[in-house]
């Protein structure tokens, strides 16, 4: 069915954007859910922060490795098609967390199904989208789609904090398996595959391009094709070294254990968790120019000043929580200008290395890496809590890391020649796809 001809301003592209953003942004308030538990899970079933720690953890490393596998998946059966199952598996596994008893239920409900379920609709999902469906502004809509996060934690975190305090955390964990069963009827109803499923050519160009509508290849294979594709190329290791950092100091540390470190310091769970919202705005503001700027500047500079500019923020951290609210509304701001900016210089780095085709499979290895940080940073900092009693060893050694990160992603490209034969021979001998984005 024809929805829109090539002529009219407004393309249908920005409904798929739109369905896409609120899927996002849905998956985002779900894997912020338990920076909110955290603490009334200990409370209640005395387990350490550790042992809680170890379920996000998984959730991180499954919601990480899921992405290229979940990128092929799509290539073979479909986007919507996943991302419906997806949005009902995270439905069914945030409901039954009600009834658990045990740490090992906490590990498959919320670490495993839910983890898997969140992977399916994260960035590998956007990148896909933004590459299928958009020539121009495709920057913007991948910064767009990034802010997602940030938009989630603006909408859940506050609401859940409450529900958690005045009607107990199996209240929150209800609403957050609500959330996805709203978004389903939308993805159901309006999320296309491919603009030419619709007649109609991506946003901003004016031909229709030479893409297959299926690959009727084992997704399994696809996606280790990625994986060797990217291993025998320096900017892959590069790029997925600094988004490990990435991961690490945002998802797995801060958005995990800033709201039992502020607590630690006698900020009340709700006002932590507003902090934490409030990042969320800011970071809204910072990932959406980061978008736009990703059209226009060196991606690779952008990425050194964001990093610098994290790790200096989290420095600043333990300084923050100790002295007045005027320093931490200094780090809310740097810190969440910057939260997860990387995302579209990384993505936009991804696809002019590895080209819009494969862009989405040798993606999704990147960002299985920055989830693997995330895990990595999610339980060390709770051994770090049970151990020495506090957070103040995390924080620093994360702007640390931040600074490495930084001298790294400037040596990304120095030898773009060589890189992009690597790429190419590597394509003829795999009989991948061709690259589209290198020449």
């Amino acid at each position: 069915m024809r929805f829109l001809s090539t002529r009219v301003r407004f393309h249908y592209s920005w409904i798929i954007a739109s369905v896409v953003f609120l899927s996002l942004l849905a998956a985002a308030g779900m894997r912020s859910t338990p920076g909110v538990l955290l603490v009334p899970l200990e409370h209640e079933f005395h387990w350490s922060p550790a042992t809680v720690s170890l379920a996000v953890s998984i959730n991180l490393v499954f919601y990480g490795l899921s992405g290229p596998f979940v990128a092929a998946i799509m290539e073979r059966f479909g986007i919507r098609r996943v991302m419906v199952i997806a949005l009902l598996l995270i439905a069914m596994a945030a409901g039954a967390t009600i009834y658990m008893r045990e740490p090992w239920q906490l590990d498959l409900l919320w670490g495993l199904l839910v983890g898997l379920a969140t992977g399916a609709i994260a960035s590998v999902l956007g990148t896909i989208v933004a590459n299928r469906w958009f020539v121009k502004r495709r920057g913007l809509v991948i910064g767009l789609f990034s802010a997602s996060n940030a938009a989630g934690q603006l909408v859940f975190l506050p609401l859940l904090a409450s529900l958690a305090v005045s009607f107990g955390w199996r209240s929150a964990a209800l609403v957050t398996a609500a959330a996805a069963l709203v978004v389903v009827p939308l993805v159901a109803i309006f999320m296309r595959e491919r603009p030419q499923d619709i007649g109609l050519t991506p946003y901003g160009s004016d031909h229709v391009e030479s893409e297959a509508a299926a690959v009727a290849q084992n997704p399994f294979k696809t996606a280790l094709q990625g994986l060797m594709l990217g291993l025998r190329t320096p900017d892959f290791w590069l790029l997925a070294g600094s988004f490990f950092i990435c991961g690490a100091t945002t998802n797995g540390l801060i958005g995990t254990h800033l709201i039992p470190a502020s607590m630690d310091h006698g900020i009340a769970e709700v006002t932590a968790a507003s902090m934490l919202a409030l990042i969320g705005i800011f970071d809204l503001i910072g990932t959406t120019i980061s978008g736009w700027l990703s059209d226009r500047i060196d991606n690779r500079w952008l990425l050194c000043w964001y990093y610098g500019l994290r790790g200096c923020s989290l420095l600043l951290l333990p300084y923050a929580l100790s002295s007045s609210y005027l320093s931490l509304a200094v780090f809310i701001v740097f810190y969440g200008l910057d939260w997860v900016a990387t995302v579209p210089p990384t993505a936009r780095l991804a696809t002019e290395l590895f080209g819009a085709r494969n862009a989405g499979v040798v993606y999704g290895w990147i960002f299985a890496s920055h989830q693997l940080g995330a895990a990595s940073a999610a339980f060390s900092a709770g051994l770090v809590r049970t151990w020495l009693g506090s957070y103040q060893v995390s924080f620093i050694s994360a702007g640390l890391l931040c600074l490495c990160a930084s001298g790294m992603v400037i040596r990304i490209g120095r030898r773009p020649r060589m890189g992009q034969q690597v790429v190419s021979d590597i394509l003829v001998r795999s009989d991948a796809p061709v690259v589209d984005g290198i020449s």
